[in-house]
């Protein structure tokens, strides 16, 4: 695990510089305890996709992980819960409402599967105060364009909630992932916020590709360009001042805890992009701070 101190003072340090009030975080896992005991075994084991030696760098109880983020200076931050088998999602919805009701600074977060019913316990997330919902394409193994997701689809459309969608084909691919299902999605709904986790890595050029074509469409920078993810699936250098253009439409994610790496690492891996400082304010804290009106 990671020393937390000097931690610290690294990603304080490093907001500061900026002049900014603290961090917006949008991609961290918080789960019901028997759920991240069993995710945290399969990256463990460097489980089928994980493909990977992955050590979890935040393996605390989730009262210290709070304390973790919030000396970091995360002033927001989120509940990525995720199914991977039907009957999951609307336990998961009820565990991260009461997370939310009892944890202020976390922006209430709610998930789907292709199921019957699923339309009706997302409009009872959103009608709770739902404000993100995650879609882990990848490990829930389904097509997101499934008829059963459309109803869904379009009610997060409408309601203008951003979905946080690991869609891209890394650290390993799934039978849907890549830019094609997804982008079907976009064309039914093409008001749909969607937030491309991973900046969908290994497909970079593709999915900024989908963020140009679709300006509801944002990227999350969750291990990105770090030398973790560099190792594999390298950012191609001609695509950094496309990262410069789409400054409005990326945000900071971390997968805190489930990272093999220091916190501030991620942050260090934005700054040697070499694309600024207004950049950086933006994509760390103003981005999300307008979309989640913080």
């Amino acid at each position: 695990m990671v020393e937390t101190g000097a931690d610290d003072a690294r990603v304080t340090a490093f907001w500061r510089g900026l002049g900014l009030p603290g961090l917006i975080d949008v991609h961290t896992h918080f789960m019901p305890e028997r759920v991240l005991d069993k995710v945290w075994a399969y990256f463990d084991a460097a489980g089928p996709l994980v493909g990977r030696h992955w050590p979890i760098a935040y393996r605390h109880q989730e009262d210290e992980r709070l304390a973790v983020l919030r000396g970091f200076g995360v002033r927001a931050f989120t509940s990525m819960v995720y199914p991977h088998k039907p009957g999951m999602a609307r336990w998961l919805n009820s565990w991260a409402a009461d997370f939310a009701a009892r944890t202020p600074d976390c922006l209430s977060t709610a998930t789907f599967f292709p199921e019957e019913g699923a339309a009706r316990y997302v409009r009872t997330a959103v009608e709770g105060g739902a404000r993100v919902f995650k879609s882990h394409v990848q490990v829930g193994a389904y097509d997101p364009d499934d008829p059963l997701l459309r109803p869904v689809w379009g009610l997060l459309a409408e309601a203008g909630i951003p979905v946080v969608t690991h869609c891209g084909s890394g650290p390993v691919p799934g039978a849907f992932t890549g830019p094609g299902p997804i982008a079907r999605v976009l064309a039914r709904h093409p008001g749909l916020r969607l937030v491309v986790a991973h900046m969908g890595m290994p497909d970079y050029t593709a999915f900024l590709d989908l963020a140009e074509r679709h300006p509801g469409v944002l990227l999350d920078t969750t291990m990105a360009f770090t030398d973790f993810s560099e190792e594999s699936a390298p950012l191609p250098k001609g695509e950094y001042a496309r990262l410069a253009d789409l400054g409005d439409r990326i945000l900071w994610g971390s997968d805190f805890p489930n990272i093999p790496y220091a916190y501030a690492h991620g942050l260090e891996s934005l700054r040697r992009l070499g694309l600024g400082d207004a950049w950086l304010r933006a994509v760390c804290h103003d981005n999300a701070s307008v979309l989640f009106k913080i």
